[in-house]
């Protein structure tokens, strides 16, 4: 059921996560209210958009996950599209991932979902592909959102108009307890005053800075820099995604370029010659002519990783906290089913055998238990 109080529940992150989660919680009757430092920090604002559980070759409850939620993406979608009335760019276009050999190619985790593809099918679908892939897997249920021009500012926009409030400016600075009871957050607000903020209920959705609100689960920052340049018309129109770089070609011509992985860069802002080089060189491997096409735009963000790079959903050590972070590479992808899941949680609602299972694997304490 529920909660009959008027008393909002707090989103903590205003990126695409906590988007979500508070999009599915107003669908549902619930009052909401998002506190956010800055939106535009947010990895939804800087990921290529993705949706690729089979091109990466996720495995286990982690591939699993990302099954139910492409499933769920079309209409989930459609529904952002309809209360937003903006397109969202979700374009299930397939996902090439090429190979030097044949047995590199069957060792892929997720090569059964895939269609093989020889030199010259691989030519045909990406012209100029460097003569050094000989073979490819071609996922065509894999796709794409355009989520940094798109899907954020849908989600924005619907979320405002179920009535969802939005504290922007809002630093979270810690999370307040009692015997294990959420009690509410200390938060800076926009004029620089230090605050307690009582609340009984929040998801916390802070993405690559939750450990810094909430010490007890181990999130941290993979540095990513992406660039991206501006292709002839249909140049590339299934995503390209090598070891380490990737291609994504937008309905404009526009085409991602990403990303770097500087595990070791922490919160450290800004782009670097040798992160930008990476890129280039990603390129070269992949697609040489791409690197003469026009340069658009270059920036960077923060993937929030976990030990096991699964995140943490569902319930938290503390009642009336709920986790919906650590997604590192792949918030995009399991946006819709984490909203879903956790929209359940929260407003007790019956969830089947295999969603329940599925939480269980991506439970907090996971890593510490024996």
């Amino acid at each position: 059921m529920a909660s009959s109080t008027t008393e909002p529940l707090l989103i903590i992150g205003g990126g695409l996560m906590g988007l979500a989660v508070a999009y599915e919680l107003a669908k549902k009757g619930r009052k909401v209210e998002i506190l956010s430092r800055q939106r535009r920090e947010a990895a939804g604002f800087v990921a290529a958009g993705m949706l690729a559980p089979h091109a990466e070759g996720l495995q286990g409850n982690l591939l699993k996950l990302g099954q139910l939620s492409l499933k769920r993406i079309p209409k989930w979608v459609e529904t952002i599209e309809k209360d937003s009335g903006i397109n969202c760019g979700l374009k299930i276009c397939g996902i090439i991932v090429p190979f030097t050999s044949s047995t590199q190619k069957n060792n892929h985790p997720t090569a059964s979902f895939g269609q093989t593809l020889n030199r010259k099918e691989l030519e045909i679908e990406i012209p100029g592909i460097a003569p050094h892939w000989q073979t490819a897997l071609l996922f065509k249920q894999d796709g794409q959102i355009d989520n940094r021009r798109r899907l954020m500012r849908a989600l924005e926009k619907a979320c405002v108009g179920l009535g969802v409030h939005f504290q922007e400016g809002v630093e979270v600075l810690d999370v307040i307890h009692d015997h294990k009871i959420f009690k509410g957050v200390q938060i800076r607000n926009a004029k620089g005053k230090i605050t307690i903020l009582s609340n009984k209920e929040a998801v916390l959705c802070s993405g690559a800075w939750s450990k810094q609100i909430f010490k007890a689960i181990p999130v941290f920052p993979i540095k990513g820099q992406m660039l991206s340049l501006q292709a002839p018309k249909a140049a590339l129109t299934r995503i390209l995604y090598g070891p380490g770089t990737y291609l994504v070609p937008r309905e404009d011509g526009l085409i991602v370029i990403g990303a770097t992985s500087e595990k070791n860069a922490g919160f450290q802002t800004g782009l670097t010659p040798d992160g930008q080089q990476q890129l280039h060189e990603g390129i070269e491997d992949l697609l040489p002519s791409a690197n003469q096409w026009p340069q658009m735009e270059r920036w960077w963000g923060f993937r929030p990783c976990t030990p096991d790079e699964s995140p943490f959903l569902g319930a938290s050590a503390l009642q009336g906290l709920w986790l919906a972070t650590g997604h590192y590479r792949n918030g995009v992808l399991l946006a819709a089913i984490t909203a879903e899941l956790l929209a359940k949680c929260i407003c007790s609602k019956k969830l089947n055998i295999e969603e329940y299972e599925l939480l269980q694997k991506f439970h907090w304490n996971r890593l510490t238990e024996k």
